[in-house]
């Protein structure tokens, strides 16, 4: 509770309210039993009802009025509570998204996505129905029982302390149980968020499983998961079903003592008759709380699984947060600069970047060329501050990234990925996402239109305007109902229209065809004019689009210039491009157009082998 406690803060008067009108409820419940007594030790007692009917008047409206007022306590306890535990929920459920949000790329690539989902459906659903449930059954209950046995004490004397004896097994089995059920718990939990990330790859992954015929085994790798986790649940419920029956059955033998005893008692008169029945009547009504106790408990315990399960992930610090005191850059100019840059990854032996200088002026389209493996992608990341450097600095306009709010950076920086992720949107707002639509940055419409019909044209990617609603067309799920040639271009055009001051281009050419590729080359031309440029190049026809070619080699830039000074002096530069070249002419020849299905309107009627040799002789 104390660390939920900044979460329900703003509806702890509700569940206050909630709470006294749930003790309200039982606190008329346990009334009942002392009208009872009054109505046996008067007007039942020796026939009295058959002198003056009139004399159960009273009684009888009394237990009708105590009745009536538990039922309307209940009813205000659910209108109380319940709407503040859907807004705690709410707002659980936002808080941690958020921090999701703002948690970097290394932490996503360490924690399976159906964990996290598992934490922000199930567990917080959970938390909720034991907030406007649980807790105040715990606390309602815990208070009946003490004020419900303080009665039959106050009542009935030793018949009372024979019954409160029954609480001494009741609390060592609830006591072992909870220690037993908790480790459970966390298991079952833990085990449903692995069964629903299996779900989720095997959904993402489905044409692979489909393609090499694995459907079978991805089948059993489930069946396995599920049967392992259905052997959890029965372990809970076997736990849950022996304390049950216990606080069952203690109770009721509990019962069967007094009521032996208080027979005995009356007969020899040392307890009236009208004790007797309140005794009986408060003892039903505890028993009640007593059997509740165990569903009570493990929600109790799931509950407090799900809060270490959510303070888990909310707790995970940032390490890439903003600074306290953050420096204002002004109107971007596009100026970037790499000092001495290092990244290394956590579990890496050495650095990937072993110190990285290079000068990016603005307005300028620089091509880096390297090695696979030897850190281009990783450096891109750097400059939208995606990942952090471990040594030296990334500077933009003078300015040390770290220094500068992520939304800054980025509104400065965009980035277009090798492996293009969409959005289950229309195609308009996968396209202008980077473009805002409000606050103080706002594009207004007629310019958000402008853009959109400006990056599509430029990225190719005309096929929208022949999907069933053009450019409303809702993309399926991460772009998976188009073809990788289809979402590369979306997601080039995503970050052409954001119109940024620095844009990077992580290969963002790769799944297209030779055809279309020449022609998103040429347009991009004019787009990258006045426009700071760093190009990750994995295909020679991509070093075309630069002005200057920087060669990554060893975690280091040990070479920079244009094309042709580098293809004369620098032997690394042209062992790299002689690869790039055997690669993209081997892809040059291969029938991959991977625009569309036939008949869609989106394939080049071009052959492959149109161009390319031309333009690979302009390259060499």
């Amino acid at each position: 509770m104390r660390r939920l406690y900044p979460y329900v803060r703003t509806a702890v008067p509700r569940l206050v309210g909630g709470l006294l009108s749930a003790l309200g409820a039982s606190l008329a419940a346990l009334a009942i039993p002392r009208v009872l007594q009054a109505l046996v030790e008067g007007p039942l007692a020796a026939g009295a009802a058959t002198r003056d009917v009139s004399a159960l008047v009273l009684p009888v409206a009394a237990v009708l009025v105590l009745g009536i007022a538990e039922a309307a306590f209940v009813l205000l306890r659910r209108n109380l509570v319940m709407y503040p535990g859907t807004r705690v929920e709410a707002a659980m459920r936002m808080a941690l998204f958020r921090h999701l949000q703002d948690l970097p790329a290394a932490f996503h690539d360490r924690w399976p996505g159906g964990q996290l989902l598992s934490r922000m459906m199930g567990d917080l659903g959970l938390l909720r129905r034991w907030l406007v449930f649980g807790l105040l059954q715990l606390v309602v209950s815990t208070v009946t029982i003490v004020v419900g046995v303080g009665l039959l004490v106050a009542t009935a004397g030793w018949l009372g302390v024979v019954y409160l004896a029954g609480a001494i097994p009741v609390t060592v089995i609830a006591f072992r149980f909870s220690r037993r059920y908790r480790v459970i718990a966390r298991l079952s939990q833990d085990q449903s968020g692995d069964l629903a990330n299996t779900v989720e790859e095997s959904v993402h992954g489905i044409r692979v499983l489909k393609a090499f015929g694995r459907g079978r085994d991805a089948l059993a790798s489930f069946t396995g998961q599920a049967e392992e986790l259905r052997r959890t649940e029965m372990r809970k419920a076997g736990n849950q079903a022996t304390v049950t029956m216990s606080l069952h059955l203690i109770p009721e033998v509990t019962l069967a003592v007094c009521l032996v005893l208080g027979s005995v008692l009356a007969a020899h008169g040392r307890i009236s008759l009208g004790d007797l029945v309140a005794f009986f009547f408060t003892a039903a009504i505890i028993n009640g709380p007593v059997v509740d106790l165990g569903m009570t408990l493990s929600m109790t315990l799931n509950a407090r699984t799900a809060v270490d399960r959510f303070f888990e992930v909310i707790e995970t610090p940032n390490p890439l947060a903003d600074p306290d005191d953050p420096v204002d850059p002004g109107p971007a100019r596009g100026h970037v600069e790499l000092r001495g840059v290092r990244y290394q990854h956590s579990d890496a032996a050495r650095p990937l970047l072993a110190g990285v200088d290079l000068d990016l002026p603005a307005g300028t389209t620089t091509a880096l060329v390297g090695l696979t493996g030897s850190g281009k992608s990783t450096l891109a990341m750097l400059l939208p501050r995606i990942a952090d450097v471990t040594g030296g600095s990334v500077l933009l306009d003078g300015v040390d990234v770290r220094r500068m709010r992520r939304h800054d950076v980025r509104r400065t920086v965009a980035v277009a990925f090798e492996d293009p992720t969409l959005f289950s949107a229309s195609v308009r707002e996968n396209v202008l996402l980077g473009v805002p639509e409000s606050g103080p940055d706002a594009v207004p419409e007629p310019e958000r239109e402008r853009r959109l019909r400006e990056a599509l044209e430029v990225a190719q990617a005309g096929f929208v305007h022949d999907l069933p609603e053009g450019v409303e067309t809702r993309i399926g799920e991460e772009g998976l109902s188009l073809s990788g040639g289809q979402r590369q271009r979306l997601a080039l055009a995503r970050a052409i229209a954001a119109h940024p001051p620095v844009l990077v281009l992580d290969d963002p050419l790769s799944a297209l065809d030779v055809a279309t590729e020449e022609a998103v080359t040429v347009r991009l031309r004019d787009v990258l004019a006045g426009t700071t440029s760093l190009v990750i190049a994995h295909r020679p026809s991509t070093v075309a689009l630069a002005d200057r070619v920087a060669v990554l080699q060893d975690g280091r830039i040990t070479a920079v210039g244009t094309h042709s000074e580098l293809l004369a002096t620098d032997a690394h530069y042209r062992y790299v491009i002689s690869n790039l070249e055997e690669d993209w002419e081997h892809c040059a020849h291969r029938d991959e157009d991977d625009d569309g299905p036939p008949g869609s309107g989106t394939q080049s009627t071009e052959p492959h082998g149109t161009g390319t040799h031309g333009r690979t002789e302009d390259h060499r």
